[in-house]
């Protein structure tokens, strides 16, 4: 599974107990005459909001647990509060010209409120409980046509063993909320086991659901950006790699072997633009994707989650196409005309920077990233400012075939190997050929 949603422990370490009318911001450093966004939220997706922001000359106004989290690090305008309080909520959204966010967890009555009074919040929140509830989704992915498993809303240990009994034992349990990075995902080995985990999920006030497994052949990921009055502009399908149920690689774009596969690469680019418009998804919508085959042996598709703000999966766009996934989510909120999402490389892999699961190196990480210039110049190195922690996203590192390379399969694989090579020097301070 890839990301779906940044870890709210992310900031836990540094969160800090304050009013939330505390700001850290410095009014003058806002730009004259320039648009404000306010982003909910203080993870790596806000920071690189933030980012691209800075570029475009408008303010961007975070609301942040700490002052020390990944995007408050590198952001003038920071007020700090829960995004759970509906106080902090409604006071940095007041004089945004739009309210957007880097996660999906803020209360949709919240939302609902502030658009009620004339706010500006994109995506919306009959958009958003789409990306917040697993089982909404799979019902309106169902109704609009797009392909999707078996699946059904699991209330009692009967409705676990019936779910079981019905697929074959190809069982794949899920939390309703708030799962990502495969976490809230069980696949139980037996029935046995299958009625245990139910039973014990619920009396935990867990709400269940569960879908048929699939043959999985790899992950898609397709991304769109729409605007509130209907401009949509898609990047090229990306194939996600995935490692411990954590995203590791994104190709982009994503290899294609076949005609059939070709096909499905398509079905999977217009199927975003479908479920963008069809749900009334503004800013940047990642649907994610299971690459499978049918009972002919054929390649499919099957809708797996939705995530409605910038996403791991489209990272790669910051070095390999002409406007980011964080430029064209600013502009779009602000319904402005979207950018060109052309390459600007043949082939882009972007590679997570996860922290070792055993401990941090004690080589610092800047003489790391020096290390990896030193043996590959055009790996873009990303970092989110965050400590380290076992399996955290504290950045990611693009690398691009460079012009007049053909994306053969060859050099293709090549550049995976070599983003995988700088990523894993971040993480260890080792080579790993060597």
């Amino acid at each position: 599974m890839s990301e779906t949603a940044p870890d709210p422990a992310d900031t836990a370490d540094t969160a800090e107990t304050v009013n939330p009318d505390l700001r850290l911001s410095r009014p003058e450093a806002h730009a004259p005459d320039m648009p404000l966004v306010t982003v909910i939220g203080d993870g790596q997706l806000a920071r690189m909001m933030q980012q691209a922001g800075i570029e475009l000359g408008l303010t961007v106004r975070l609301l942040a647990g700490s002052g020390g989290a990944s995007a408050a690090q590198a952001t003038a305008d920071v007020w700090l509060g829960d995004y759970t309080d509906e106080t902090a909520v409604r006071a940095v959204s007041e004089g945004a010209d739009a309210v957007t966010f880097d996660h999906e967890h803020v209360p949709n009555g919240f939302l609902t409120d502030l658009i009620a009074e004339g706010v500006n919040v994109q995506p919306q929140p009959t958009a958003l409980i789409n990306a917040q509830d697993k089982l909404v989704m799979r019902r309106r992915m169902r109704e609009i046509g797009a392909p999707v498993p078996p699946f059904a809303e699991i209330l009692s240990v009967t409705d676990g063993d019936g779910f079981w009994d019905a697929t074959d034992g190809a069982v794949c349990l899920k939390a309703r909320r708030g799962g990502y990075d495969g976490k809230g995902v069980w696949f139980p080995a037996t029935r046995e086991e299958n009625s245990a985990l139910v039973a014990e999920l619920l009396d935990q006030g867990v709400p269940l659901m569960a879908e048929k497994k699939v043959t999985l052949v790899r992950e898609l990921s397709a991304m769109v950006a729409r605007t509130p009055s209907g401009e949509t502009a898609s990047w090229p399908v990306v194939e996600s790699v995935q490692a411990d149920g954590i995203c590791y690689l994104a190709v982009a774009p994503a290899p294609v072997a076949s005609e059939a596969q070709e096909r499905v690469v398509a079905q999977a680019h217009a199927l975003a633009r479908d479920v963008a418009v069809e749900l009334g998804v503004t800013g940047v919508l990642a649907v994610e994707l299971f690459e499978t085959v049918d009972a002919a042996g054929q390649p499919e598709l099957i809708v797996n989650e939705l995530a409605m703000r910038p996403h791991n999966t489209g990272h790669w766009t910051q070095d390999g196409c002409v406007t980011s996934q964080f430029e064209q989510h600013l502009r779009a909120v602000l319904d402005r005309p979207l950018g060109s999402t052309e390459l600007t490389a043949a082939t882009t892999v972007m590679a997570n920077v996860l922290g070792d699961p055993e401990a941090d190196p004690a080589q610092p990480m800047p003489a790391r990233m020096d290390e990896v210039w030193r043996r590959f110049p055009t790996a873009k190195i990303h970092l989110y400012g965050k400590e380290w922690r076992p399996r955290r996203k504290i950045g990611h590192v693009n690398m691009s075939l460079p012009l007049g390379v053909p994306a053969t399969a060859d050099n293709v694989e090549a550049l995976r190997r070599d983003a995988r090579l700088a990523s894993d020097y971040l993480v260890t301070a080792t080579w790993k050929d060597q």
